[in-house]
């Protein structure tokens, strides 16, 4: 294997490894927010959310 392909093997693999990292952190994100529980009040409880 040359110079130049080991290179942009190297290249390669980091650029995948960064775009595996940011998709993972994003699905992370999206699926945190679409977890949040909704405003309801449970029997004397407090809301879910404090901005309720």
């Amino acid at each position: 294997m040359t110079a130049q392909a080991q290179k942009r093997l190297a290249i390669g693999a980091a650029f995948a490894g960064v775009t595996l990292f940011v998709a993972a952190n994003a699905h992370l994100l999206i699926v945190a927010q679409g977890s949040q529980p909704a405003c309801t009040v449970v029997a004397g409880g407090e809301p879910a959310r404090r901005d309720c």
